[in-house]
């Protein structure tokens, strides 16, 4: 049996965040964070203020006028969004080096796509102050399997077997075989990661958000954005897919189950737009 820090200091080396998204996090963490020094720091990467300044000017972000400039694009975004954005922009690479033969990680990609944009369309629905930044949180959501994947692949795949075959919940096989699930694995790499606490505790506990604590909101909106994603897998209704969400998530969320349907069309729609912003060449 397994914990989740241990497997995921096997695969450290592997994940290790770009230089470019930790200078942005200081300035972010700072009380004398500089937009300029961001702007900078941006701007150095040439691939990456390409890719900034396409998503300013994108649709998705209704700009008056063209962007030209990597210090408007950030004085426009704001620090806290640059940050999600860079760290969003980051985890095709940061992951690289990551290849689990059992798993498919252009399918990976595109289902954590969805369910970040799932997630915030919960978290916006429902008003929450971090609607926004659960669209990177739901694309980091999923983190957990590629540790598993990577480390170990066989209970991974006799867990995910004998969920499918038995009808058990995915995460309390893994429990039972790996000895943690998926969820765990995610929030002990958001904590060795340093992000902010947000996306480790909504992570950890987005199948059980009520454990979520201060972030079982977050948490909520993360296991609607899980099942709605699960439900464009597998091709199925979006009333499946409100019967499978955790029953407190609607609570904690202030929304009906009715709901689900069109956040699950809007997240859709948004998807390849995203899919071209943030995973291009997938």
């Amino acid at each position: 049996m397994h914990s989740a820090p241990e497997l995921v200091s096997q695969i450290e080396a592997l994940t290790s965040l770009p230089d470019v998204y930790s200078r942005v996090r200081e300035q972010l963490e700072s009380p004398t964070g500089s937009i300029s020094v961001v702007a900078r720091l941006v701007a150095a990467d040439p691939a990456l203020s390409a890719r900034l300044l396409h998503l300013v000017n994108s649709p998705l972000f209704g700009q008056r006028g063209r962007v030209d400039d990597v210090v408007r694009a950030v004085t426009l975004l704001g620090l806290q969004q640059v940050h999600d954005l860079v760290l969003a922009m980051s985890l095709q690479g940061v992951f690289a080096g990551i290849r689990p033969a059992r798993l498919d990680m252009q399918r990976f990609w595109r289902t954590s796509l969805l369910t970040g944009l799932a997630a915030r369309a919960a978290g916006i629905a429902a008003g929450l102050v971090a609607g926004e930044r659960l669209f990177v949180i739901g694309v980091l959501a999923d983190t957990g399997h590629l540790v598993m994947y990577q480390t170990v692949p066989e209970l991974a795949a006799a867990a995910r077997h004998e969920a499918r075959t038995s009808g058990e919940p995915l995460d309390a096989a893994e429990r039972r075989v790996v000895g943690c699930d998926f969820a765990e694995l995610g929030a002990a790499l958001m904590q060795r990661w340093q992000l902010p606490e947000r996306f480790a505790a909504a992570i950890g506990a987005q199948m059980l958000p009520r454990l979520g604590g201060a972030f079982a909101a977050e948490a909520a909106a993360l296991n609607l954005g899980h099942r709605i994603a699960e439900a464009d897998n597998a091709d199925l209704p979006s009333s499946e897919a409100a019967a499978r969400v955790a029953p407190e998530s609607w609570s904690l969320l202030g929304l009906e189950p009715e709901r689900l349907a069109s956040l699950r069309e809007g997240a859709e729609l948004d998807f390849a737009a995203y899919l071209s912003l943030f995973f291009p060449g997938l």
